[in-house]
């Protein structure tokens, strides 16, 4: 095989043995990598039904065929597991270093399965693979495990592991690797601390080989030129991170305030980007062979928040800082700081506690319940709620458990921002109907990543829609959710692919990345081949998500109910049922969701 390795390392936890099988060239092909191959593993092996958190759970590590290549941001991988937050699919997505150091070890996928007796972590040179006792790292911190699995390994190997948050068993707890970057979202790291695993430590230099070696390192390096020289043109990417997009979506009206009772948040200028550059940027900090560098480097000085990391990246700022009612930057920063050290999604843990918030200013939780107050724009209550999560100590075992578990337990279903049980991201689907659609239907629960069409609906990119009509969302998010499949199988990240998926008539085939892919893996797939596998790995994710008893796309009441109070989409709702039956006919669904039998077999699913 070119590109892919064609080999996935099988760890059995319950019984300390690993092998090694090879992957049929037809299902290479077929389900592309990276999230396409976790996918037909996990459908194959894990029955829906499973508990998330049981021994019989399976957990993926997956790269892409464009992980550890040329290819400017070939550099992401994807942790695949059913989510202990939703009940349903996870598949999380992360960057930094490791991916290409896993990719390196010459395996494709990892796939750990059973529960070990004792916490252990997995160490791969190569062809040695070593399952290692982690008793004296259980109870520390994401740095301080990092450090530690390194200078017991080779100091040159990159690292992933989970902090307190995932021992614990918290269900939005993230799988962290290279200190700062997060598989996060859906509770992976929960299932990774259910099996006792501690940390992946990878190392090597089997880099994949290309199939046109010339023609795919020239193109890389066209690539880079041209997107570094956008980013050193005055990209706002470049100059502020994703920390410039808060001031975009508060013009627009869709910045979750004060867990999404608005749209506007009179303290946006003190959360932005500029904020952050002027008063607490070290330097950009690029994810291994990135131009982009969105990553944010930072620091706060000195007070009662002081500490060093990377972040916060704009989810961030509009769960702890909007979402929270907090303006104090310091304090946004630091409860980043936090969800990283501990590891901890910083979307769902934010949201979940501006939820709590509202349930406390409402008068639905006292004050004794959770053991001191809870208001909006508290920045000490919101970071202490923050470690308390972690370690589920007092109130924040309730808070472990998500938000909707939260609102339903104390009677007030209603204040739970979530779908599939999944924390919203930033952006308010009652003024972006694209968004409201995309989450509605996601297969891993409310999440921007899973076809982000805020691309075209905020930023115009590749053209711009309107954000408050519902004409067309059907097919414009059934194409961005096949695009972000491909591009999380490719293993590159969206930020630079979704400039190489779609043209200006949103045609993903074939396009740069077309011939990256066929540079890379000597597969020259035609428009209809890329798209339909695509929209089969999709499909079977659907599938997992339907057997595994989530069969209703919807939105939250306060999204179809509750109109947006002020800004440019003031009035409006999220109109889903305009946009679901056209979705569902551009899929190939019945008219309840269920892909049809001809859909299967058109797709070889049936």
């Amino acid at each position: 095989m070119y590109g892919w390795h064609g080999k996935i390392l099988r760890i059995d936890l319950t019984n300390q043995k690993t092998s090694v099988e090879d992957v049929d060239p037809q299902i290479a092909r077929d389900y592309l990598g990276g999230r396409g191959w976790a996918i037909r593993y996990l459908y194959n092996e894990v029955d829906p039904q499973v508990d998330p958190l049981g021994p019989d759970n399976k957990l993926i590590f997956a790269t892409g065929p464009l992980t550890a290549t040329t290819a400017p941001t070939g550099n992401r991988y994807m942790v695949v597991t059913k989510s202990p937050l939703t009940g349903a699919l996870a598949h999380s997505n992360s960057g930094g270093d490791f991916p290409t150091w896993m990719k390196r070890t010459g395996f494709d996928l990892f796939i750990f399965e059973g529960k070990a007796e004792k916490p252990v972590y997995l160490w791969v040179n190569e062809d040695e693979v070593e399952i290692r006792s982690a008793e004296h790292l259980w109870g520390q911190d994401v740095p301080s495990t990092t450090d530690a699995l390194l200078a017991e390994t080779n100091p040159k190997a990159k690292a992933a592991c989970i902090g307190p948050a995932g021992e614990n068993l918290v269900l939005m707890a993230a799988v962290m690797n290279d200190k700062d970057r997060a598989a996060a979202r859906s509770g992976v790291g929960a299932v990774m601390g259910s099996k006792n695993l501690k940390g992946v430590v990878a190392y090597g230099r089997k880099n994949p080989i290309f199939a046109d070696d010339k023609k795919m390192r020239e193109l890389s390096l066209i690539i880079a030129k041209e997107v570094g020289a956008d980013m050193l043109a005055g990209s706002s990417l470049r100059e502020y991170g994703t920390a410039y997009v808060p001031q975009v979506t508060n013009t627009l009206g869709i910045l979750p305030t004060r867990n999404w009772q608005t749209g506007t948040f009179e303290g946006v200028d003190e959360i932005d980007g500029v904020a952050l550059k002027e008063k607490y940027l070290i330097k950009p900090k690029p994810c291994y062979r990135c131009p982009i560098a969105c990553g944010r480097l930072t620091e706060v000085p000195d007070g009662k928040y002081a500490g060093k990391g990377e972040g916060p990246e704009y989810e961030t700022i509009s769960a702890f800082g909007s979402g929270c009612g907090v303006d104090n930057l310091a304090a946004v920063t630091k409860a980043n700081y936090w969800c990283n050290e501990l590891g901890l999604d910083t979307i769902s843990t934010g949201m979940t506690i501006a939820a709590a918030m509202e349930m406390y200013e409402k008068g639905y939780i006292s004050e004794e319940e959770i053991g001191q107050p809870l208001r909006f724009g508290d920045p000490d209550a919101m970071i202490d709620m923050v470690q308390k999560m972690a370690y589920r100590d007092g109130f924040g075992n309730e808070l472990a458990e998500g938000s909707y578990r939260l609102a339903e337990k104390y009677g007030h279903p209603e204040i739970a921002v979530t779908t599939r049980k999944q924390e919203f991201p930033g952006y308010d689907p009652r003024g972006s109907q694209g968004m409201g659609l995309l989450y509605a239907t996601s297969n891993k629960g409310a999440s921007h990543m899973e076809g982000d069409v805020a691309y075209e609906e905020v930023f115009g990119v590749p053209i711009k829609d309107d954000p408050l009509t519902t004409d067309g969302k059907g097919e414009l998010v059934a194409r961005f959710q096949d695009a972000f499949a491909l591009i999380d199988a490719s293993g590159l990240c969206v930020f630079l692919a979704v400039r190489y998926v779609f043209n200006t008539d949103r045609m993903i085939w074939p396009t740069r990345l077309s011939q990256l892919m066929e540079y890379t893996t000597g597969v020259a797939y035609t428009p209809a081949e890329v798209l339909k596998a695509a929209d089969r790995v999709y499909t079977l994710e659907r599938m997992f998500l339907l057997k595994a008893g989530s069969t209703e796309d919807t939105l939250p009441p306060r999204m179809l109910n509750e109109p947006l109070p002020d800004g440019p989409a003031k009035g409006h709702v999220a109109e889903l049922d305009k946009m679901l039956p056209e979705f569902y006919e551009v899929r190939g669904w019945d008219e309840k969701g269920f892909p049809t039998e001809e859909k299967l077999k058109d797709l070889g699913l049936q």
